[in-house]
């Protein structure tokens, strides 16, 4: 699940660089319905970063929670967290390349080409 979740996170994070524009969206309904892609991957992050690892490893559901706690109540839910994480960067991710039909590719000179 985390590979999945790090493959798409990944895929997110290089649709901000390359230095092209995404399109805007045909009406901004389909931009309120979505919410931001940015806000998305971020949440979505977040939950990847809490489902991944022991739960005592997590230092701050250690703090919170205690060690049993940690162990009774966060672990169990931590499948939840990753399936929640891998939703919401997939969201982001196709609120990111909506509309997109090609990547725009730079011609260079023929000079600097050789």
């Amino acid at each position: 699940m985390w590979l999945l979740t790090g493959a798409l996170s990944g895929m997110l994070v290089a649709t901000y660089f390359g230095g092209s524009k995404t399109p805007e969206p045909a009406d901004e309904s389909s931009v309120q319905q979505l919410g931001r892609p940015g806000k998305l991957g971020v949440a979505g992050g977040f939950l990847a970063w809490f489902a991944v690892g022991c739960p005592v490893c997590n230092k701050l559901a250690l703090l919170a929670l205690g060690y049993s706690g940690a162990i009774t109540w966060f672990a169990p839910i931590q499948p939840v967290l990753a399936v929640g994480a891998l939703v919401l960067t997939g969201v982001a991710l196709f609120a990111r390349l909506r509309g997109q039909v090609a990547c725009p590719v730079r011609e260079r000179p023929m000079e600097a080409a050789r």
